[in-house]
């Protein structure tokens, strides 16, 4: 049997009943880091052996986990803050237990990607996250533009010393798009900057440093009314303008967003603006 048990994300009370009874009845204990639950656990008086397992070693540790289980062993799995699973380890084990007929349960509890969206003031009934944006610099700017044609909310992590460029990056594309900064879940210093972006870049701008562990939410576009009326190389042109695209970075992205062929789009380019 595996659980997947949720942590608090800063304050040592956000942990239920039931998370503390299995933690304390369980077989082993499968730590993200071992040295960074151990207060946790000792604050609960639970006194389980534990493992560690992290994004290094989880894919290694699967069979011989696996076998432990089929064996009778019960596991908890806990990562450093929040749910297993969400930007954590526990998505490969879940599934090998999956495939080997082991049963999977899950406490529910803090989540900082859902307790910032509940908060932000944005529309909560359709939303994506997509965990940590890319570091590389138009790797994010591609992902930032697909977010901006989402016509959901967005939730993402992002570090402290990266929000702030990443902010203005949406602010050069979206500057009235409206968004929600959401720093230190459930800690002392807790702070939710709402606003555009704009805004939000420029109150980011004045502070001397940012610090903490950092959500972004993002309101969505509703730009599938925009375009959906379009024909698909209209489509094509308004990218191009909105996001100063290439026109072939742009049939890439109409082409996704439409969920039709790329090649369709560049047959109808090269027919209509030939060489």
């Amino acid at each position: 049997m595996l659980y997947l048990v949720a942590t608090p994300i800063g304050n040592l009370s956000d942990i239920t009943f039931r998370a503390v009874e299995i933690l304390k009845t369980c077989d082993v204990i499968l730590c993200e880091d071992t040295r960074h639950s151990r207060p946790l656990l000792s604050h609960y008086g639970i006194d389980r052996p534990l493992r560690s397992y992290h994004k290094f070693n989880e894919r290694a540790r699967c069979e011989g986990l696996i076998a432990e289980m089929h064996e009778g062993k019960t596991f908890a799995l806990i990562s450093d803050a929040g749910t297993p699973g969400i930007s954590d380890p526990g998505e490969i084990i879940v599934a090998a237990c999956i495939d080997a007929n082991i049963p999977v349960s899950a406490t529910p509890g803090p989540c900082a990607a859902i307790q910032a969206l509940t908060v932000s003031g944005l529309p909560t009934t359709l939303f994506q996250f997509i965990g940590f944006p890319p570091r590389k610099e138009q790797a994010l700017k591609d992902a930032i533009i697909r977010i901006l044609e989402y016509p959901g909310t967005t939730i993402c992590y992002e570090s402290a010393r990266r929000i702030t460029s990443t902010i203005a990056l949406i602010a050069d594309y979206a500057p009235t798009r409206q968004c929600c900064v959401a720093r230190e879940l459930t800690k002392r210093y807790e702070e939710f900057i709402r606003g555009t972006a704009s805004e939000v870049l420029e109150t980011l701008k004045s502070r001397d440093a940012i610090k903490g562990e950092i959500i972004l939410i993002l309101k969505g576009g509703n730009t599938n009314d925009h375009w959906s009326g379009l024909d698909a190389m209209d489509h094509v042109a308004i990218l191009e303008k909105d996001y100063d695209l290439s026109r072939k970075e742009a049939i890439k992205l109409a082409a996704e967003l439409r969920g039709m062929p790329k090649r369709e789009l560049y047959k109808r380019n090269l027919k209509e603006n030939p060489l």
